[in-house]
């Protein structure tokens, strides 16, 4: 392609010459440092219209990471000068992670502004120096897991009233559909009929219907004793808090309380893709939580698919109530390893801020499985404790447990309440309340949704062994 810019990582203390850099590095004007940005227009010895200089760091620091990081930059601040076309020159060990920083960055969440002058790079591609065995096919793979990603960011940007429970079970069976998995929707008689109090209690104070939905990927050549991977995600599509009603300040994002439900569906569409070597199940447990004449108070006690008895001190602790069911739904499919994600707590935000997922797990193993996806994908995640110890937090007088446990270490008693339904199946919790949403843009991505955990999901599913 005939680009419009070419983008050409520079690191720090390295000689770049090309394209007549050499008298602007001498000058001072490009020094490497990261995330620095040099325009050549009309650049000597370059196809391209222009070309830019991006400040890569330390080349012994450059990772896939920094890469996915470096390309976003690069798009963000090409795209807002009306460039269509983008270039990379970088040495292809890294091509997928370049793709998918490219195809992030060039999504705003501006589908509902009626204005003319959106901008939008419209092709990319990765000029491989050196060696470029598999290029095409980690760009490819780049892809995918992007869109994907940018699939969960247009669900989770949606508005409550135009993303219902109802609604968003429409959109994971049109993704289905296209992607050739089986998607089924369980609505409130069914779930009655299997116990489910914990999630139906949830749902009753709102006119909207619930619906849990359930996306199945089954390998053609899987083993008959192949580990089976549940994932499942809160699917909240607005919360208010319930009778214990949030404060108004801010209750507008309470639409990205479906971001971990959103993440699955968009994680199996890559899964689909990508032909994962083992079966895969996701369950998204999708309600409103309203505070109608209908809805469950503080100090109802209700049974959960399990026969737990939980008794519910606080509405707005309703995430955890509606995964319960949806795990104990998921065991009792035949998962043999279970990943829950879901914006559940704001005492993650305060123990890590916005920077890492809090990660929560019953077993070492699959800890470790989880963790290491999550770092080879650039979604920094923190092992969190899970001491029995903190199980006595949710004693209640009255049932079996109770739905909180006070204010000291929310997240980790929220993660035990889950612990409870997940049993002895190899279980690991992503507490993503403080990485799903960013409140300001970055330089590299928009302000909004960011579609985390797809990445860490994809790998753990696809390099499963």
């Amino acid at each position: 392609m005939s680009a419009g810019a070419l983008v050409v990582p520079v690191f720090e203390g390295g000689a770049e010459k090309r394209f007549g850099a050499g008298p602007l590095a001498e000058a001072g004007e490009i020094t490497g440092k990261f995330g620095e940005l040099t325009l050549v227009h009309r650049p000597e010895g370059a196809a391209a219209e222009r070309v830019l200089f991006a400040g890569a760091g330390k080349a012994a620091q450059f990772d896939a990471a920094a890469a996915r990081k470096l390309a976003g930059i690069a798009v963000r601040h090409l795209k807002a000068k009306s460039v269509k076309r983008v270039a990379f020159a970088f040495d292809g060990a890294h091509a997928d992670a370049v793709v998918e920083g490219a195809i992030l960055a060039n999504f705003d969440p501006d589908r509902y502004r009626t204005a003319n002058d959106k901008k939008s790079i419209d092709e990319v591609a990765v000029v491989a120096e050196g060696a470029a065995d598999g290029v095409q096919a980690a760009a490819e793979r780049g892809r995918i897991v992007a869109e994907a990603q940018n699939l969960t960011r247009e669900l989770v940007n949606e508005p409550a009233n135009r993303l219902t429970p109802r609604l968003l079970a429409e959109a994971a069976q049109k993704m289905a559909a296209a992607h050739g998995l089986e998607c089924e929707i369980l609505e409130r008689p069914q779930m009655e009929k299997l116990g489910m109090g914990a999630l139906l209690g949830v749902a009753q104070g709102s006119a909207e219907p619930p619906a849990l939905i359930v996306i199945r990927y089954r390998p053609q050549a899987a083993a008959k004793d192949s580990a089976h991977l549940g994932l499942v995600g809160k699917g909240v599509t607005f919360d208010t808090g319930g009778i214990s009603i949030k404060p108004a300040e801010g209750m507008e994002k309470m639409k990205y309380d479906m971001g971990g439900g959103a993440a699955m569906i968009g994680a199996m569409q890559a899964i689909a893709q990508l032909k994962a070597p083992i079966p895969v199940t996701a369950f998204i447990p999708a309600v409103e939580n309203m505070p109608g004449s209908r809805a469950q108070r503080p100090g109802d006690i209700v049974t959960a698919m399990s026969g737990k008895t939980v008794e519910v001190i606080n509405t707005d602790a309703e995430g955890r109530l509606i995964l319960a069911d949806a795990l104990t739904y998921a065991r009792r499919q035949g998962c043999t390893h279970l990943v829950d994600a879901a914006t559940l707590t704001g005492a993650i935000v305060v123990a890590l801020g916005h920077v890492h997922i809090g990660l929560f797990a019953n077993d070492d193993a699959m800890r470790d499985r989880v963790l290491a996806a999550s770092r080879a994908e650039g979604e920094r995640a923190w092992a969190m404790p899970l001491d029995e110890d903190y199980k006595d937090y949710l004693k209640s007088a009255f049932a079996d447990l109770a739905n909180v446990g006070g204010r000291w270490g929310g997240a980790i008693t929220a993660a035990w309440f889950l612990k409870e339904f997940a049993e002895d199946t190899p279980w690991v919790h992503l507490d993503i309340a403080g990485t799903a949403w960013l409140d300001d843009e970055k330089p590299w991505l928009a302000k909004g949704p960011t579609g985390v955990p797809v990445r860490t999901l994809v790998r753990l599913a696809e390099g499963w062994k």
